[in-house]
């Protein structure tokens, strides 16, 4: 019965369902009697009748039938079958490296950066829609690769325009070097052409060394402009600064005329001209 119903077996183009037809000698025989009674047991055709019959497609199992069957009416038994597609990488999302990350937000940008220690970090803005950008990311995945110890952080410039205003980039495919107490060492754009001006910065910047002091990071205009902007959720206080400006100190000088304050150097220079002057003379 098993080679009957893999042979009988089609596709109905109008219900969508696989349909079984038997002749009038199959279905007097004692297999279908027992189906049409629903007391015929569960039933899966074998290999060997799949390969005899030329069926290719998943394996069909019929069971005891739910409702009676009328003769001269075939039934139907729906068919389920599952298409599993996969999802296709975007090129910024293929090739990445262990030492590679995507930021996420002006604070993940922050605390990479002062979390990356004496690490070299390259900051590297790209574009979805950027041709050069596309260009140039296998090869600054080959360069993730043979640099392990340098962290590569990418921004998505679509993703996070509004902070890319904040920090003052404008052209793409841009890339900016940190590394320790020393902050930024240098920025600049480039593509496949000019590839050579990336490498240089690669060899300069990756060069053992200790950094006296923690990682400096972001300069504070930019931390401020990032505050400053109402579309990013960063908040950022000023650090007190351990020396006073001159105005700083003109000011206190004023509010407080009965202490002394220490001339500046600008007086100074001014008290020896005027003393010049009157020698001159």
């Amino acid at each position: 019965m098993a080679e009957l119903l893999a042979q009988r077996c089609f596709l109905s183009s109008r219900s969508g369902h696989a349909s079984l037809s038997f002749s009038c000698e199959q279905r007097k025989s004692p297999a279908f009697v027992a189906l049409r009674r629903g007391s015929f047991p569960r039933i899966e055709p074998s290999r060997s009748s799949f390969g005899s019959s030329g069926f290719h497609g998943r394996r069909l199992v019929v069971g005891a039938p739910r409702g009676k069957l009328l003769r001269g009416c075939a039934s139907s038994v729906p068919v389920q079958m599952t298409l599993a597609i996969g999802k296709s990488l975007k090129w910024w999302e293929k090739g990445l490296q262990a030492n590679m990350k995507e930021i996420e937000s002006a604070q993940d940008l922050v605390d990479s950066l002062v979390n990356a220690g004496d690490k070299l970090v390259i900051v590297d803005f790209f574009s979805s829609g950027c041709g050069g950008c596309r260009a140039l990311h296998p090869k600054i995945c080959q360069f993730a690769e043979k640099n392990p110890n340098v962290l590569f952080l990418q921004i998505n410039y679509e993703k996070l325009k509004s902070m890319c205003y904040s920090l003052h980039v404008h052209v793409l495919p841009f890339f900016r070097f940190y590394r320790g107490a020393n902050g930024r060492l240098g920025s600049f754009s480039c593509t496949n052409a000019t590839i050579k001006k990336f490498k240089d910065a690669l060899a300069k910047h990756s060069t053992d060394r200790c950094s006296l002091g923690p990682a400096k990071g972001l300069e504070e205009s930019e931390l401020l402009a990032l505050a400053a902007n109402k579309d990013l959720s960063f908040n950022y206080a000023m650090k007190p600064s351990l020396f006073p400006s001159p105005d700083d100190v003109a000011e206190i000088a004023r509010a407080s005329p009965k202490f002394p304050v220490l001339a500046t150097l600008s007086d100074t220079q001014d008290s020896e001209g005027k003393a010049m002057v009157t020698a001159g003379r």
